[in-house]
């Protein structure tokens, strides 16, 4: 069994656009606003990158079917290009792509780019996409929506470990709460006001148990990421550099909706990634040992399960720990530091690498007024593309690389 990518590659610089409603920009300015952040950041020229990875989701609606959009908007100089996409861990999966491409030695600079524009399409929520999304809908989902499916977590997690409705709901709550407390904090987030407790559980309910407060909503932006190997990045005069320490991705196999095994108050992906995660990062503890996390909180219910499949809160105890504060910006673990999909915004293709531009800037005490003020050793991006039963999960953990 392979070893995995544990310090065999390092950021060499990363971007990222404002998101939000950006009637101002089309993706290919998305990309080149978030790239020249990125390039800057880097240090080098825009020739010396030598492959890129371009990631977005609903490609009918914005960017097309092929990564040409890509290498025209940055005048990449003819070089290998490829989209990729896994739903919402296509961002995340750009920058696998291009990290494995490093550590291989096939090439020695690489680009990951995530972009997603969905606010002017004509269409209020997620538009229905080509024939993939034509067969998962119509075919083995033809009444489901995304809330009405994450609103079952919420039924099945109360189930599960005898949790009132209620009591499940103040614990929503507080997760949405404190990521528009961080997110007030981002000027580069789509939504910057803080909410009270009492806004969020007399907000109108969208699915039961779901309110307004519960849901992240759609937007647009762009976030990247250039990778090289350690040794380069010494020679290109860097230092403190920030190291991946571990990427892992798994799929739904059916096993989920295939027999009641499964009772729907967790995802089985996340454990099985988060758990070869640690273990390609050296990580026995995580509640102990992640410094801070940047999760899929698509839906409230979804950040408060994956406390739990990720192994940092005891199962059935991720409302006990959510409201004692253990996951504010202050607590042990922060979560959502730069707002998360709630509050910075979810434009599926960009958001994996907009969650590892966070950990990137905090580890390198840039992240401003939101910044954690105490050592940092590992932080940890969750994405979940796809609903309960049928997912794909990715996780990346980063971490300064040691001299």
């Amino acid at each position: 069994m392979g070893k995995g990518i544990r310090d065999k590659v390092v950021i060499l610089g990363m971007g990222c656009s404002r998101f939000g409603e950006r009637w101002d920009a089309g993706a290919e300015e998305l990309m080149v606003e978030a790239w020249q952040e990125c390039l800057a950041d880097a240090g080098i020229c825009a020739d010396q990158v030598e492959a890129a990875w371009l990631s977005t989701c609903m490609e009918e609606v914005n960017v097309g079917k092929s990564a040409l959009p890509l290498s025209i908007a940055l005048r990449l100089s003819n070089i290998p290009v490829t989209r990729t996409e896994n739903f919402c861990a296509s961002g995340t999966e750009s920058f696998r792509a291009a990290c494995y491409a490093v550590a291989s030695g096939a090439y020695d600079i690489c680009l990951a780019m995530g972009v997603e524009k969905l606010k002017d399409v004509g269409y209020g929520g997620l538009p229905n996409w080509g024939a993939g999304a034509g067969t998962l809908n119509w075919l083995w989902s033809p009444n489901m929506t995304a809330p009405g499916s994450f609103a079952q977590l919420a039924s099945a997690y109360c189930a599960r470990y005898n949790v009132k409705s209620d009591d499940l709901k103040r614990a929503m709550a507080q997760v949405s709460v404190k990521s528009h407390d961080n997110g007030s904090r981002n000027p580069k987030a789509h939504l910057q006001k803080p909410v009270s407790m009492e806004q969020v559980l007399s907000a109108p309910i969208i699915a039961h148990p779901l309110g307004l407060f519960d849901c992240c909503g759609v937007s647009d932006g762009a976030a990247c990421a250039i990778v090289t190997t350690p040794e380069i990045a010494r020679q290109l005069g860097k230092d403190n550099l920030i190291s991946v320490k571990a990427l892992q991705v798994a799929l739904s196999n059916g096993q989920e909706m295939a027999h009641n095994s499964w009772d729907g108050s967790s995802f089985l992906t996340t454990s099985i990634a988060s758990q070869r995660a640690y273990t390609e990062a050296g990580i026995t503890h995580p509640r102990e040992q992640i410094s801070m996390m940047e999760v899929h909180d698509c839906f409230s219910i979804t950040e408060l399960v994956t406390m739990e499949d990720l192994g940092v809160s005891p199962r059935g105890q991720a409302p006990r720990d959510i409201l004692s504060g253990f996951y504010n910006h202050d607590g042990p673990v922060p979560c959502q530091i730069d707002g998360g999909l709630k509050c910075f915004g979810h434009p599926i293709g960009a958001s994996g690498l907009r969650m590892i531009y966070e950990m990137y800037l905090q580890f390198l005490h840039r992240a401003g007024t939101r910044q954690i003020q105490r050592d940092l050793h590992y932080g940890l991006t969750h994405n979940l593309g796809g609903f309960p039963a049928m997912n794909v999960c990715s996780i990346a953990i980063l971490g300064p690389l040691q001299p």
